[in-house]
This record gives C-alpha cells, sequence and structure tokens, in this order.
C-alpha cells in the first residue's frame, strides 16, 4: 500500500472561521495556552518505551474514564424517568455507536499516517493527511445526519424493543446523528493531535467539554433554570453543544501551531493518493467497528425477549465494561502512536517492545479492576439504578464478565498497535471470526436452549474475550505488521533497534 508525497502546501496559516477562532483562543488560554509543551517535542522513538507510554497514556486514560462517566451521568440522568428511559437511551447509543465506530475506521486510517509521517520527520505530510482526513469527515458527517432524519424509527424497531422504549429513544437517537458534524471533527482532530504525540491538549479540551455536557445535561433534560423541558433529547442537545466547544480549542491549536502539527488551508484541494490510502487502511477498521457495534445490537436482540429491564440491564453493563477497560484503552492508544512513530523512524523493534510493554500493563491493570468489579457489583450497579430486580441480574452479569476482561486488555492493545502499523486486514478477519464463529452462535445457543437464559449471552462475550488474544500472538511472531509501506517514499526496514 502506497501513496506518493506531494509537493507541500504554500507556507502561512489560515485560521479557522471566525467564531470558532474566538472561542477556541478563549479555551487556549484558559487552559494555559500559547507556549509548545513537551507533547509537541517529546521524541517518542527514544528513551525508556515504559516512561513513553505512561506519558502520553495518561491523558487518553482521563479522556476515557471521563467519557465513561458522561454516558453514567446521562443513563443515571434518565434512569430518573424510569427503566424504559434507560432502555431507550441504550438502545440509541448503540446506532449512534454504530455511526460512530464506522466514522472511527477512518480516524485509524489517518492516526496510522500521521504517527508513520511524525517517525519520518516528515511534518508537512502529516499536516497534509489530517487536511484529506477532514474532506472525509464532512461527507461521511452529511450521509449520518440523513441517516438520521429518515431511517431513526426504522432502525429501532428492527432490535424488537417494545413501542415505549422505541418512543422514548428516538428523538434522542435524531438529534445526535444529525449533530455528526461537530461530533465526528472533535474526534478527528483530537486524533490527529494524540497520534503527532500531543495527548495533553485533547484531555484538556475533553475535560471542559464533559464538565459543559454534565452540566448542561440536568438543565436540557428537566427544564432547569427556565430551560424548555427535553427529557431525553436535552441530553443529545448538552453533548452537541460541548463538543462545539471542545472543536474549536483543538481547531485553534491545529492552526495557531502550538502544537507538532500545523494546519494551514492555502493551497488545499484534494489529493487522490492520500485519500485512497487513508481508505485503504481505513475501511477495514471501520468494518470492525460497524460489525462490533452490530454484533451487540444482535445480542440486545437476544435479551430483548427476556423484557424490558434485561434491555436497560444489558445497555449498563456495557458501561460498566468501558469503565473496567479505561485505563487498556489508553495504554492501546499508547502503544499505537509509539509503533507507528517507531516504524516510521525504522526502529521495528522498539514497536515490538513497546507492544509488549504496554500489553503488560494493560493486562494487571484490568486484572485488578476484575477484582473490584466482582467485590462490590451492587455499588457499581447503584450508580446507575435503585431497581433491585435489576440490580439483582446485573449482580451476576458483571460478575461474568469481568472473566474476560484481562484478555480483554491484551486484546485491545495488539489490535491497536496492529491497526496503527497498517495491518487493518487482519485485526477485522480477527474481529470477525471470533464474532461470528464463537460470540454470537454461543449467545443464541446458551440464551434460547439453556437455563442461562439472559447470562448465557454473558458468557458467549467472555468466550469471544478470551479467544481474540490467542489470533494475535502468530502474527505478532511473523513480523508482517512491522513491514508495511505506507508511503511510496518510505524505506521498509526488516531489522532495528530501539
Amino acid at each position: 500500500m502506497k501513496v506518493d508525497s506531494l509537493p507541500t502546501a504554500p507556507p502561512g496559516t489560515d485560521a479557522p472561521p471566525t467564531i470558532l477562532a474566538r472561542l477556541g483562543a478563549l479555551g487556549a488560554r484558559a487552559f494555559g495556552g500559547g507556549g509548545r509543551s513537551a507533547y509537541a517535542t517529546r521524541d517518542l522513538t527514544s528513551g525508556s518505551i515504559p516512561r513513553n507510554l505512561w506519558f502520553i497514556a495518561w491523558p487518553h486514560t482521563v479522556e476515557n474514564v471521563l467519557r465513561v462517566a458522561d454516558h453514567v451521568i446521562d443513563l443515571a440522568l434518565a434512569g430518573v424517568f424510569g427503566h424504559r428511559f434507560i432502555a431507550g437511551m441504550g438502545v440509541a447509543q448503540q446506532f449512534s455507536q454504530i455511526g460512530f465506530t464506522a466514522r472511527m475506521g477512518l480516524d485509524i486510517g489517518m492516526r496510522a499516517m500521521v504517527s508513520r509521517a511524525v517517525g519520518m520527520g516528515d511534518m508537512p505530510l502529516a499536516n497534509r493527511v489530517v487536511l484529506q482526513a477532514a474532506s472525509l469527515c464532512i461527507v461521511y458527517s452529511a450521509i449520518m445526519a440523513l441517516v438520521g432524519l429518515l431511517l431513526t424509527e426504522v432502525l429501532l424497531k428492527l432490535v424488537g424493543v417494545s413501542d415505549s422504549v422505541v418512543a422514548e429513544g428516538a428523538a434522542y437517537m435524531r438529534a445526535i446523528f444529525i449533530g455528526q458534524l461537530p461530533i465526528a471533527f472533535h474526534a478527528l482532530t483530537s486524533h490527529a493531535l494524540s497520534a503527532s504525540g500531543d495527548t495533553l491538549t485533547p484531555m484538556k479540551a475533553s475535560i471542559l467539554m464533559r464538565a459543559v455536557h454534565i452540566a448542561l445535561s440536568p438543565i436540557l433534560m428537566f427544564g432547569l433554570l427556565g430551560a424548555p423541558h427535553l427529557g431525553l433529547v436535552g441530553a443529545a442537545f448538552a453533548n452537541i453543544i460541548s463538543q462545539v466547544i471542545a472543536l474549536s480549542i483543538l481547531l485553534w491549536v491545529l492552526f495557531s501551531g502550538t502544537s507538532r502539527l500545523k494546519l494551514s488551508l492555502r493551497g488545499y484541494r484534494p489529493d487522490g493518493p492520500i485519500l485512497r490510502q487513508i481508505l485503504r487502511i481505513g475501511l477495514p477498521a471501520s468494518v470492525t467497528g460497524v460489525e462490533r457495534s452490530f454484533a451487540q445490537l444482535l445480542l440486545m436482540g437476544l435479551v430483548a425477549p427476556f423484557g424490558d429491564g434485561a434491555v436497560a440491564l444489558f445497555a449498563l453493563s456495557r458501561r460498566v465494561e468501558m469503565l473496567s477497560h479505561g485505563t487498556s484503552q489508553g495504554l492501546a492508544q499508547a502503544s499505537g502512536t509509539i509503533v507507528g512513530q517507531s516504524i516510521g523512524r525504522g526502529k521495528p523493534e522498539r514497536a515490538r517492545a513497546t507492544l509488549l510493554w504496554a500489553g503488560g500493563y494493560a493486562a494487571g491493570a484490568n486484572l485488578v479492576l476484575s477484582v473490584l468489579i466482582a467485590a462490590f457489583p451492587i455499588a457499581i450497579l447503584s450508580v446507575f439504578t435503585r431497581d433491585p430486580e435489576i440490580q439483582e441480574l446485573g449482580r451476576n452479569w458483571i460478575t461474568i464478565q469481568t472473566v474476560g476482561y484481562t484478555a480483554l486488555g491484551i486484546g485491545m492493545v495488539a489490535s491497536s498497535s496492529f491497526q496503527t502499523a497498517g495491518a487493518t486486514m487482519y485485526v477485522m478477519f480477527v474481529t470477525l471470526g471470533t464474532m461470528w464463529a464463537i460470540e454470537f452462535p454461543l449467545a443464541f445457543l446458551l440464551s434460547k436452549f439453556t437455563d442461562l437464559g439472559p447470562y448465557g449471552v454473558a458468557w458467549a462475550m467472555v468466550a469471544s474475550m478470551l479467544a481474540r488474544p490467542i489470533f494475535y500472538v502468530p502474527y505478532f511472531l511473523s513480523g508482517r505488521w512491522l513491514r508495511i509501506r505506507m508511503f511510496a517514499h518510505e524505506r521498509t526496514h526488516h531489522h532495528g533497534h530501539g
């Protein structure tokens, strides 16, 4: 897979649109912006691998925890209205997650190319990749807005939930889909900075975004302080408003040159080779993400016959799982960045060692969290709901799932590292294979033909978590992921040292 490097854009800086520029400047000053931090200058391809990992992983981890807390608070607020509102929001979030993960594949393609270009020391190329990815993001967001306008109720009814759940989730889902543009651009700009090594700036923007969202959600949902009473859709509007604020800060940083990347719109034009390469790398990752989310919907469909309470429990269990791997996901993202930059610098052995270090740390972190979740399941579930029936069902469900969390952490690190190296096709095959040959068949059989009921779905998910890392081992040992070329002028190194 190759792409020719085209001439760089003429020097100069184009500021973002005026309103975003003003918001971004205010936000950057509020967070102490203006100078270049160590995150904009540190060489991740030299020095201690563990130190570099944690240096860029901890902001990722904070972001992940804040994202889970955001979802938890929205679900907890929805729970005030009753478990059907939790179910409605949960089902709608599953569909929005499909849209999010489909676009995330494009972000993964961009991350792979940006980290490789940074490792090669070709910053103009890295900047150009980000702008081309933004072009794809605009097109995708328009498609998602149309889906939200036209197909919301149809999609919700496909899952098989009750009409009351559809009624509660439809407005929320439609608002999220129509507001995809700021949501997508916030994710793209955040991943661009992270791929260059700057994870601190996205974390700061995320802190402000989550604070605004958490403050606005109850105001808009319950009609406080004179605001309209919007119910679930209020949480969606709060999300979109907070995303716009965070996006303005990240755009300001990218265009002002205070990060390693410095974007300019002067001389911009569609770049066919780069666009095709983003799609070649990103589309398999999109398929992977969509299939995972689609599988969650199918699993929810298996749970639905057991009642709205079981659907609400399934939605809550997904948030507990997200909470359990906040640290391992941060390590996975950090590992991917260092792997990509190390390969670009011609240090494949350093990339290999990075994956091993990150996998070990992720396994340890998930093991500790698994023990805590298994020891205090009711305390964790009480954050979401006070319904004793759901708490009792949930106690067993989340305890079962902790069995697979350690393997899940290892698998996340491996998949992120392989994808950022450009091996998105292999990760796609492993994901599809474990889902369709193990997870869904087992979930169907155990929930339909045994006394496990909905818990059969939980055990099937554990089986898939345990199986996935096993398939990554031979590919890791083969070293093929270290020899993938992304740019025509890039040299491939079969040996190296870190």
